[in-house]
């Protein structure tokens, strides 16, 4: 088996979305030394986006560093806006130390911070569609998602009561979106099947049709919004494709997003079939490092995985110490 030189792969960032959140996520990167002003400019940026809106940024800044937040980090007005600011400053904060990316792929709402990187959106306009996003969002009927160990084909049959498959994440790792009661009835069937289930920290159906209203009624906001081509290519989490130039301009498709189920998987498929890449996961956690190291590509050798941040959790000195360490291999 031969081992691709990391030096010579090309940097392809993934960015998590709902799920990875966690109380101080990168807070350690957050005013401290002059090595991360970019990554603590950039938050500010959304902060300050939030208060243009009307939208209070002190108070999600002051929940996003606080060890007790007055508005818990799994509620929908935090989850949401801070992964997208998590994963944009990181993004930010490696492109000011001189890596340059040749594609992006981001998760759920880890693809509004790809299309902000790659030039699609402002990030005036991104925090303003995350926000009209997330307002809509808290009006929601109450739902939940459910990690299951199996494939879409193994969990078909037990799919019942608007449950639905939300996301493809690999081979055997689904996410299940849907109301509670008949979510829970479902997690029930799998566990007693011998099924692996885990609840996911939500109180909102994400990726499934409950949602389906508050899509269609975002879709006049947010084509007043100005987008522009990607200058990086984006492959989409929701088409397992490359971001056409269509897609860009379609309010619809950026509305249709808290709807449609996240295909992760075949994405990244697409991306690594069309080479070989050095995977950075740019967002709390190492979720999408761990799934990525299943795939061939990376198990064979060809393409690298590495993070920015730890895997668990920290919002402390283990976040620096992670983005040198990665500093330091990238620029190695």
């Amino acid at each position: 088996m031969s081992t691709a030189d990391e030096g010579d792969l090309p940097v392809a960032l993934l960015l998590p979305g709902q799920g990875a959140q966690h109380i101080r996520m990168a807070a350690g990167l957050y005013g401290h030394e002059p090595a991360f002003t970019a990554f603590t400019g950039a938050m500010d940026a959304v902060f300050d986006a939030l208060d243009a809106l009307g939208a209070d940024g002190a108070a999600v800044r002051a929940d996003w560093l606080s060890e007790r937040p007055n508005v818990g980090i799994d509620h929908v007005t935090r989850s949401q806006i801070l992964l997208f600011a998590v994963d944009h400053a990181l993004g930010v904060q490696l492109r000011g130390v001189g890596v340059r990316f040749a594609a992006l792929l981001g998760h759920s709402v880890g693809e509004i911070a790809a299309a902000v990187l790659a030039g699609v959106f402002t990030l005036p306009s991104a925090v303003a569609l995350m926000w009209d996003r997330v307002t809509r969002l808290v009006k929601a009927p109450p739902g939940g998602m459910l990690a299951v160990a199996a494939s879409a084909g193994e969990v078909a049959g037990y799919l019942s009561g608007d449950v639905v498959v939300g996301a493809v994440n690999a081979p055997r790792q689904v996410i299940l979106a849907g109301p509670a009661t008949p979510l829970e009835k479902v997690a029930d069937a799998l566990r007693g099947d011998g099924y692996v289930c885990r609840s996911v920290p939500t109180g909102t159906a994400f990726h499934s049709p409950m949602l389906a209203a508050m899509a269609h009624e975002a879709v006049p906001e947010l084509a007043r919004i100005t987008v522009s081509a990607p200058q990086i290519t984006v492959y989409s989490g929701y088409t397992a494709a490359p971001l056409t130039a269509d897609e860009v301009r379609d309010p619809r498709f950026w509305a249709s997003h808290p709807v449609a189920p996240v295909l992760f998987w075949p994405a990244l498929n697409a991306l690594l079939s069309g080479g070989d890449y050095l995977l950075v996961e740019a967002g709390p956690g190492q979720g999408l490092a761990t799934v990525a190291r299943r795939h061939p590509s990376v198990a064979g050798g060809r393409s690298q995985v590495a993070a920015a941040l730890p895997a668990r959790p920290s919002g402390g000195a283990a976040d620096r110490e992670s983005m040198r360490r990665l500093v330091d291999r990238l620029s190695g």
